[in-house]
């Protein structure tokens, strides 16, 4: 147990009428240990069916987990809501400050309801709550908006500042959420949600401190974790290129979605490897809290003033492997400053890069096969690798000066009902596709998990060992190990663990960390509860309409080859019904 941990509270804040209190429920959080857990239960309290997702009904939860600000790489926060992308559940996760802040602020998590009348920013320590007026701020980029509350407000160093762009305040649906300058809940419009509450920002700064009972137990087992992450091979990717490594093995393997997934290896991609980025512009690596690992690297891009010869502006810039894949080879950018360039407007702006990106490799096909034309994208000549086009090309989405951009700024699946190129739009389940061309089970995954990402069941990593085996796929196999993957996350999600330590976070080491927070729960009994939490999240989701006839795979993932061949439709068919068959008997109770 730990000595007068207040996780079990619960901050709610209700921006229509400026006001908010505090409710304990320790009932929640015994049950599903926070995360996740605890944050599809509050959804099904406080969403209503039906709601609209840019209405003030819909509501904000974050949620951290029993493990967060006491463990190694325990270092995410989840955020849970409607989607204003896809129309059902919206799941984000982000590191950086914010779970130690929300924790040692006193709250295991925080629902924010209603919508301003004003453009706000919240203020939430442990005493409370206080609002500000962000009229001023409305209309900032989230790289300045970040810098005016660091200096306006107190409590450097032990505060989160999560903050939006434009882009939300415009309701791009696949606007995010900055927090940390360096960090998001990136996918599916938390930004978007923002904006239609006029909720600008919201900074969290936490004083508390707290203790283990047995100190003597949390000291054994921290101690095996830090060792294993610190003193093995199993995290040291990470640490000395982070996510951008997988560029190279991914597109030697013939994985790597290209040009709007013509192709799945990309001629230039030695040019914005992981390597690449490391020996031109490593500037610095950053960590989460509590984590020893810093996989955030940071990239010093320098470029010379316009009209001022021999001097240069600097500005850093995070990159991982999603945004490489989704603003480089999927727009067919072969260079790491064109990369970045991109990625600085599209971060700036505060849109979801992956979304972005896929969004403008569907544009851009659109206007080479003469389905649009220059009227509609704004006068820009889309055309792989023209960086300066796709760089006016982001902002548009936000500007929106067309009524293209205007549905463009709805997603691919919105767009392509509109304007056509069905054939060629790469969205599943109503989100964009991740940085994965690697197989059935990556495919399967985008298009079934909980939340339609690659995080969910982590399918490209099945479709790579299978590979590396030798191994024949078979529906069968890929939907036990997508289901059972998924189920297990859910476990991770709630206490709440970053993905990249799930090697470390086996479930014999989860149960160790359990103990000394007075659990006593079995690895049978965390995948039990793991199947339960994703039956609630289902249940939200079957609520809103979510329905597998619905479903349907992008034509493009059966034209181009992946590392098991060219995809069969009757095969990806057969593990659609497999996988729907097993989540209905997991609805009945019968799984």
């Amino acid at each position: 147990m730990i000595k007068g941990d207040p996780i079990s509270k619960i901050l709610y804040v209700d921006l229509s009428r400026k006001r908010f209190w505090v409710e304990e429920r320790p009932e929640l959080f015994d049950r599903y240990l926070g995360g996740v857990g605890v944050g599809i239960k509050l959804l099904l309290e406080e969403c209503p069916k039906g709601a609209d997702p840019l209405g003030p009904e819909n509501p904000i939860i974050f949620s951290v987990g029993q493990l967060n600000a006491f463990f190694p790489l325990a270092s995410k926060t989840v955020a849970l809501f409607k989607s204003p992308h896809t129309g059902n559940l919206g799941e984000s996760h982000a590191g950086g400050r914010s779970a130690t802040a929300i924790r040692m602020a006193g709250y295991g998590a925080i629902v924010i309801k209603g919508s301003s009348s004003i453009p706000v920013y919240l203020v939430v320590t442990s005493r409370g709550v206080n609002f500000r007026d962000a009229s001023a701020l409305w209309g900032m980029a989230t790289y300045t908006t970040g810098r005016v509350i660091r200096e306006r407000e107190p409590g450097a160093g032990v505060r989160t500042i999560m903050r939006i762009g434009p882009a939300g305040e415009r309701l791009v649906t696949y606007a995010c959420v900055v927090t940390e300058t360096y960090r998001h809940f990136g996918r599916l419009g938390l930004g978007a949600v923002f904006g239609s509450k006029k909720l600008k920002a919201i900074l969290i700064a936490g004083k508390l401190s707290f203790k283990p009972e047995n100190s003597k137990l949390y000291r054994e087992v921290y101690k095996e974790i830090f060792d294993e992450i610190t003193k093995s091979d199993l995290m040291k990717k990470y640490h000395e290129l982070g996510t951008a490594k997988n560029i190279l093995p991914l597109n030697k393997l013939g994985g790597l979605p290209t040009r709007n997934l013509s192709s799945a290896s990309f001629d230039q991609a030695e040019n914005i490897s992981g390597e690449s980025f490391a020996e031109k512009h490593l500037g610095r690596r950053v960590a989460c809290s509590h984590c020893p690992v810093s996989c955030i690297h940071l990239a010093a891009l320098r470029e010379p003033y316009e009209h001022e010869p021999y001097f240069y502006k600097t500005r850093m810039i995070s990159y991982d492997y999603e945004p490489i894949y989704s603003l480089g080879s999927m727009l067919g950018i072969g260079s790491t400053e064109g990369v970045l360039r991109l990625m600085d407007e599209a971060e700036s702006l505060g849109l979801d890069v992956m979304s972005t990106g896929v969004a403008l490799a569907w544009a851009t096909e659109m206007l080479l096969k003469g389905l649009i034309g220059l009227e509609e994208t704004g006068g820009l000549k889309l055309k792989w690798g023209n960086v300066e086009a796709y760089v006016k090309a982001t902002r548009f989405l936000v500007e929106q000066p067309t009524s293209f951009y205007m549905a463009l700024a709805r997603g691919v699946a919105y767009a392509s009902n509109h304007y056509g190129g069905k054939s060629f739009a790469l969205t599943f389940g109503g989100n964009e596709m991740p940085g994965y061309h690697t197989g059935p089970a990556a495919h399967l995954g985008f298009l079934t998990g909980s939340r339609h990402s690659h995080l969910d069941g982590a399918g490209y990593s099945l479709d790579e060992k299978m590979v590396k085996n030798g191994e024949k796929p078979s529906p069968p196999k890929i939907v036990e190990e997508l289901l059972k993957e998924e189920a297990w996350r859910q476990i991770l999600a709630s206490l709440v663990v970053c993905f990249f330590a799930r090697a470390v976070y086996k479930p014999e080491t989860v149960c160790k960390t359990l103990e000394v927070m007075g659990y006593k729960l079995t690895a049978e009994e965390l995948q039990k509860l793991g199947l339960e939490i994703l039956k609630h999240k289902l249940e939200f989701k079957f609520r809103e309409g979510f329905s597998f006839k619905k479903l349907s795979f992008p034509k493009r993932i059966f034209e181009t080859q992946t590392p098991h061949g060219k995809l069969s439709k009757s095969f990806m068919e057969e593990a659609l019904k497999l996988y729907e068959k097993k989540v209905k008997a997991l609805m009945e109770g019968n799984l």
